[in-house]
């Protein structure tokens, strides 16, 4: 009998407009994106960038300690041999269509060299622009490097 007066009184959607109500009057926790951001992580892996000393030479090396540990085979690095004995790299490129963003290049980089800011707003519009150059991740890392810097203090203290 009780579940015949349910039936015909409509018992579950009655339910389910009480459910609706509460969430009306509830506060809201949409972020409207362009215009509100929501807080990162120090850790966050984005866009990566290479770095220079504070004199103005890059950081890389040559090793390619990266491009061996790299589980995607994005990276690809050429080297040469300077003047005064050094290795140094000639060409540094990352193919961001192939990279998975796993960070193992930067864990792997013994001068911190190659690093994923906290960028991920980023696009690309033609074919090929996908193919992160030397220049394009030396500058990047012009840009960003009061924040890695900071970003590397507050991840040594967590390590």
């Amino acid at each position: 009998m009780i579940h015949f007066l349910k039936s015909f009184s409509l018992w579950e959607l009655l339910k389910g407009l009480s459910v609706t109500r509460k969430k009306l009057v509830a506060k809201k926790i949409t972020i409207q994106y362009p215009e509100d951001k929501t807080p990162q992580s120090p850790r966050f892996r984005g866009l990566h960038a290479l770095r220079r000393y504070p004199s103005g030479e890059e950081r890389c090396i040559g090793c390619k300690l990266c491009e061996a540990v790299c589980p995607a085979l994005a990276i690809t690095i050429d080297t040469d041999e300077r003047d005064d004995g050094t290795r140094r790299t000639t060409r540094y490129d990352i193919d961001l269509f192939k990279c998975i963003f796993c960070g193992f290049c930067e864990e792997a980089c013994p001068v911190d060299a190659i690093v994923e800011t906290r960028n991920f707003e980023y696009h690309f519009e033609n074919r090929g622009e996908q193919v992160m150059k030397k220049q394009d991740l030396l500058e990047i890392g012009a840009k960003y490097e009061e924040q890695i810097a900071q970003d590397r203090e507050t991840d040594a203290m967590y390590r």
